[in-house]
C-alpha cells in the first residue's frame, strides 16, 4: 500500500521525486524518503523522515546535492513501527531499495543467510536489500532474478546499485509498477497519478521480468532471458483533475464532481435509450448463460456489491452472493462454470480481490471486473472489464468511485433484464429514463450542502453514532457509516432498523445521535416505527428522507430532504448526502480529511 517512484534523466531528481511522492501520499503517509546518486561522486545519498512529504522537503531545502537519478517512497507501515529507521529507502552494502508489499518468509531468509548482524530496521524490505547485496557481484539482472526466486509474498521492488550510477532496476510480483518515457527522462511509479504530470503514455510492468531503466532507454528482460515488449497504454485523465481546483480537500472536490463522473461513465453505454456494452466488448452470451452471480469486493466496493445484490434479486430474480474478497477463498465458495464472478475495485490492484478472481477462474467461472484503472492487475486477469470514468480519486475515502461503480451496475442489471426477458424494451427504456435523472438529483443534493453542513455540526462531539434503515436504505447506510468512521473517527455503526430490538437498542441513551434514512415507500411505515423507538429512548434523530415521503410525516424531526427518484435509484442522492455529512464533520473537527489515520488508498497486501 506504499507509494513508490523512480526517475532517471536530465532534470533535478529531488524535485521530481518529491513532487511525485506528494501525488502518491494517498498510498501511505507514515514516513517518506528518497535516495539519489550524487552527480559529482556517484555515491548514493539517502534522506528520510517520519511524517509527510512536506516534512522531508523542508529537510532537503538546504542541500546542495546535484542529482538526476533517484528513487522515493511514501510508507504505510506493515513491518515495523513508524520510526525513521524503518522508513524507506533501505540500504545494505551496494544496494538501495524501496518496496511495496510483504515478503512473508523474511524471518527464514534472515536465518538461512545469517543476515541479522547487517540489519538495523524491523522491516522485511531491509532483508531483501541484504540478500541482494549478498549475491551481487556486478550482474544485477542475474542477482535480482535469483533473489526473486527466494521471496514469498507480494512485492514491487525498485533498486539502485552503487556501482551503476544513473541506473534503476525494478521487479514485481502482484504489486503494481507503471513505467513511462517522457521528455525529462524515464519514470516509474506504483500509481498512475505520479506519471500524469509528465506523459500520457505508459505501460504496466509485467511480472517475471526485470526492468533496467537509464536516462535515455529502458529494457525489460524476462526470466527466460528474452526481451519483453511492453504494451503501451494511454492515460485519459486531464491533468487539472489531479489538483484540488480551489477546494480545501480532494474529498470535497471529488464529491462535487459526481454528476460529471456519472455522465462520463454512462454516456457511451446508452444507445437509443437502451443499455449497450458494445464499446466494452462484453458479449450477450456472458450475461445470459450464467445461472448465478457472485460479487467479490472490499470496503466501499463491497457496499456497491450489496446494492447490486438488491437489484439482481428484485429485477432479475437470480441467485447472487456478495462476498468480502478477503474471506472469499477461505470460506469454501461454491463457484463453477455457471457462475459469473463480478470483481469490483477502484484501483484494480486490491490484492484480495485479485486473488479471488484467480481462484474463480480456476473453478471455471467467467469473470467481469468493474474498475477505474486501465491495464491494472485485475483487468488483465478478467474475461471482461467495465471501466468507470471516475478519473483519479486522491482522497483515501472513496466517493465518486462508489457512485460510478453503482452507475455501471445499474446499467448491467438493465442490460441483463432486457436480454433475459425480465424487462420488455418499453420497461427497459423507462428504467433508463429514470436512471438518466440521477445526475440532476445528485446536483440538487450538492446545492443543499450548506444545510447538510449545519446538520453535521450537531454530531461533532459524538463518541458514538448509529445509523438505521431498511432494505436498500440499510445498504446505503453501511457506506455512509464507513465514510463517517474513516474521516471523523467517530464510532459509527449502521443497523438494519428491524434488528434494533434484537440487541443494538441497548446502546441507545439520552442524546445519542441517530441518523435515519427513509427512501423506500413500501418500508416507510416500518422505518418510522423504528425511529420512534429510538427517539422514545432519548436519541437525537436526524432524518434523511425522500422529499415526497416527508409530506406524510406526522412528527417533527430534523430533516434533510432528498430529491425524488423512483425508489430503486434513491441510493445516489442519499449516499452523496451522507458523504457530505462525513466530510463536514471531519473538516469541522480540524482533521486532514484526505489522509485519515492508519488508512491507505490502495490495499496491495493481504
Amino acid at each position: 500500500m506504499c507509494g513508490i517512484v523512480g526517475y532517471t534523466g536530465v532534470k533535478d531528481a529531488r524535485e521530481i521525486l518529491l513532487d511525485s511522492l506528494e501525488l502518491l501520499e494517498h498510498r501511505g503517509y507514515d514516513s517518506v524518503g528518497i535516495a539519489r546518486f550524487d552527480s559529482e561522486t556517484s555515491q548514493v545519498c539517502v534522506d528520510k523522515c517520519v511524517g509527510r512529504v512536506r516534512d522531508l522537503r523542508r529537510e532537503c531545502e538546504q542541500e546542495t546535492l546535484s542529482s538526476t537519478c533517484g528513487i522515493g517512497h511514501t510508507r504505510w507501515a506493515t513491518h515495523g513501527a513508524v520510526l525513521e529507521k524503518n522508513a524507506h529507502p533501505h540500504r545494505c552494502g551496494k544496494v538501495t531499495i524501496v518496496h511495496n508489499g510483504i515478503v512473508e518468509n523474511y524471518r527464514q531468509l534472515i536465518e538461512n543467510y545469517e543476515l541479522q548482524e547487517q540489519l538495523v530496521s524491523e522491516t522485511d524490505t531491509e532483508v531483501v536489500a541484504a540478500l541482494l547485496d549478498h549475491y551481487y557481484h556486478g550482474d544485477a539482472q542475474r542477482t535480482i532474478q535469483k533473489v526473486a526466486g527466494k521471496l514469498k509474498g507480494t512485492y514491487a521492488l525498485v533498486m539502485m546499485f552503487e556501482d551503476q550510477p544513473g541506473v534503476i532496476y525494478a521487479i514485481r510480483n502482484v504489486s503494481p509498477i507503471v513505467v513511462a518515457e517522457c521528455e525529462e527522462g524515464m519514470m516509474l511509479a506504483s500509481d498512475l497519478t505520479a506519471l500524469g504530470q509528465f506523459t500520457k503514455q505508459y505501460f504496466v510492468m509485467p511480472e517475471h521480468a526485470v526492468l533496467k531503466m537509464e536516462a535515455d532507454r529502458m529494457t525489460l528482460v524476462g526470466f527466460d532471458g528474452n526481451v519483453v515488449e511492453p504494451e503501451l497504454l494511454t492515460l485519459d485523465w486531464e491533468m487539472q483533475s489531479l489538483g484540488k481546483n480551489g477546494y480545501p480537500f480532494y474529498m470535497e472536490k471529488e464529491i462535487m464532481e459526481q454528476p460529471d463522473t456519472f455522465m462520463a461513465t454512462v454516456k457511451n453505454r446508452i444507445v437509443n435509450g437502451l443499455p449497450d456494452f458494445t464499446v466494452d466488448g462484453v458479449s450477450d452470451e456472458a450475461l445470459t448463460s450464467c445461472k448465478r452471480i457472485c460479487v467479490v469486493a472490499c470496503g466501499t466496493a463491497w457496499h456497491a456489491g450489496l446494492m447490486l445484490q438488491a437489484l439482481v434479486k428484485s429485477v432479475l430474480h437470480m441467485h447472487i452472493d456478495v462476498e468480502l474478497a478477503s474471506e472469499f477463498m477461505y470460506s469454501d465458495p461454491v463457484i463453477n462454470e455457471n457462475t459469473l464472478l463480478i470483481a469490483v475495485s477502484q484501483s484494480g490492484e486490491t490484492v484480495d480481490t485479485l486473488e479471488a478472481v484467480k481462484y474463480a477462474k480456476q473453478k471455471g467461472a467467467k469473470c467481469l471486473a468493474v474498475l477505474n484503472v486501465r491495464g491494472s492487475s485485475i483487468a488483465r486477469e478478467s474475461d471482461y472489464v467495465l471501466y468507470t470514468e471516475a478519473g483519479p480519486e486522491i482522497a483515501v475515502a472513496s466517493t465518486k468511485a462508489y457512485t460510478t461503480q453503482l452507475a455501471v451496475m445499474y446499467l448491467l442489471v438493465a442490460k441483463m433484464a432486457l436480454l433475459r426477458g425480465e424487462y420488455t424494451v418499453e420497461e427497459t427504456r423507462h428504467y433508463m429514463e429514470e436512471f438518466q435523472r440521477v445526475p440532476e438529483a445528485i446536483s440538487k443534493v450538492l446545492e443543499q450542502r450548506k444545510e447538510i453542513h449545519v446538520v453535521a455540526k450537531n454530531v461533532l462531539e459524538a463518541k458514538d453514532l448509529f445509523m438505521i434503515g431498511r432494505g436498500m436504505d440499510y445498504s446505503t447506510l453501511l457506506e455512509g457509516s464507513l465514510k463517517l468512521k474513516e474521516v471523523s473517527y467517530i464510532h459509527s455503526e449502521a443497523y438494519a432498523a428491524g434488528e434494533l430490538k434484537h440487541g443494538p437498542i441497548a446502546l441507545i441513551a439520552q442524546d445519542v445521535p441517530v441518523v435515519a434514512l427513509v427512501t423506500q415507500e413500501k418500508l416507510m411505515s416500518k422505518e418510522l416505527s423504528n425511529i420512534k423507538e429510538v427517539k422514545a429512548r432519548g436519541a437525537s434523530v436526524v432524518l434523511f428522507i425522500k422529499q415526497s415521503l416527508a409530506e406524510q410525516l406526522k412528527e417533527d424531526y430534523e430533516l434533510v430532504l432528498l430529491p425524488d427518484l423512483e425508489d430503486k435509484f434513491m441510493v445516489f442522492p442519499a449516499v452523496v448526502a451522507l458523504q457530505l455529512l462525513a466530510y463536514y464533520v471531519s473538516s469541522d473537527k480540524g482533521f486532514d480529511v484526505d489522509k485519515p489515520r492508519n488508512l491507505a488508498k490502495v490495499v496491495t497486501v493481504e
